[in-house]
């Protein structure tokens, strides 16, 4: 792991999908920004957004799910209500049943990453649990994201 790449902020192009996201009055913790732990949600607001907007994830009927077994998340400055965020996405590793997700966060319209993250998904049977390999259709939609 380049620990450069993972501690500095980024630029947009270094993203290959983004969604607006909107900060929230009750985002904001007593230190005047948005709390750490909404940051998380985001992350896994854009993965699961774009899958199902790609027609790859069914939350109420699909064989396969996504189960995240890791996030990370370094903040370099503050975001807060009432602004815009701008997610950046992009897959860093795709394996045969887990995908590690980046994405970068931008303030309003900043030209660099206000925090980015990561988390990894390990894809499993819906029933057992148990890991599967990536199903075909979502393998072709991660691989764009490459």
């Amino acid at each position: 792991m380049n620990l450069d790449r993972e501690t500095d902020p980024e630029p947009r192009d270094a993203y290959e999908v983004f969604r607006t996201l909107g900060t929230r009055w009750m985002d904001n913790d007593a230190y005047g920004h948005v709390n750490n732990v909404v940051y998380y949600s985001w992350f896994d607001t854009v993965v699961n957004h774009y899958l199902i907007e790609q027609g790859v994830l069914d939350i109420q009927h699909g064989d396969t799910i996504g189960l995240v077994v890791q996030t990370h998340c370094n903040y370099f400055s503050p975001i807060a209500f009432p602004q815009t965020v701008r997610a950046g996405l992009r897959v860093a590793h795709l394996g045969r049943s887990s995908v590690r997700y980046e994405i970068g966060l931008f303030a309003d319209d900043e030209a660099t990453t206000a925090a980015k993250g990561h988390f990894i998904h390990v894809y499993v049977d819906r029933h057992t649990r148990r890991p599967v390999p990536l199903p075909g259709p979502l393998k072709a939609v991660l691989e764009k994201l490459i």
